[in-house]
């Protein structure tokens, strides 16, 4: 896989801005790429250097529309750490 078809889109939430100030960086990330592909995207894309990656599957919520019933998509949540002496992304920089 290429590394832009690993990294799916950044996640922002008040949880994931509170850990930009830790260099710790929210990604939804392909179902079936492994951390140590995630890892290798993140440094290719990115350019930076990462110490960590934790990977999780959140699994889509019930929703109602009226009488109708429906679920959320299911994805793939990778927690990306980054060294202390590596730089930050420039993307999130903006955000915070």
């Amino acid at each position: 896989m290429l590394a832009q078809d690993i990294i799916i889109r950044p996640i922002l939430s008040e949880k994931s801005y509170a850990d930009i100030a830790n260099k710790k960086y929210y990604f939804e990330v392909a179902k079936k790429a492994t951390k140590t592909q995630v890892k290798a995207a993140v440094e290719e894309i990115f350019k930076v250097k990462v110490e960590s990656v934790n990977t999780l599957n959140v699994y889509g919520k019930i929703k109602r529309q009226g009488r109708t019933e429906g679920l959320t998509g299911n994805y793939k949540k990778a927690v990306v750490q980054l060294a202390a002496d590596s730089k930050s992304i420039e993307f999130f920089d903006s955000l915070s």
